[in-house]
């Protein structure tokens, strides 16, 4: 597959994605090592304390993380992801995970991942190693 054709595989693939369309999370931008996603954030996203779950903000970071290491075509699978928080988020703001790969060896996989509000205001930040493990061509 070439550059393109992997990227419009992946699209198609995330349109079906149940998970990520249970939690309203939209693809912004996918190139090759990079993705963007959002996420407005809904009265029923809160915690028992009142605060948006962090669990919802780890799936959205997870999420970018997941289309960035995806994006070259070799189907890569999280080993690890730590994440922190900076900043509780609103209900009713718009959250947008960005995803960079920052090391990439034929087997391995270094992302960063950002979280931020529609001002910009940091909200978490994660990094997170996948394992690549084939072409989607042999899947």
């Amino acid at each position: 597959m070439d550059k393109n054709s992997n990227l419009d595989f992946l699209k198609r693939k995330l349109e079906k994605d149940p998970y990520s369309t249970l939690l309203g999370i939209k693809l912004e931008k996918v190139e090759k090592g990079y993705a963007r996603v959002s996420l407005v954030l809904k009265e029923n996203f809160r915690n028992f304390l009142g605060y948006i779950h962090g669990g919802l903000i780890f799936s959205l970071a997870d999420q970018a993380f997941a289309v960035a290491s995806n994006s070259g075509g070799i189907t890569s699978l999280a080993l690890q992801m730590n994440i922190n928080y900076t900043r509780p988020p609103s209900v009713g703001d718009t959250l947008i995970a960005e995803a960079k790969e920052e090391s990439i060896t034929t087997r391995i996989g270094l992302y960063q991942i950002k979280v931020e509000n529609s001002s910009h205001q940091l909200i978490a930040r994660a990094q997170g190693i996948v394992y690549r493990k084939q072409s989607w061509k042999s899947n």
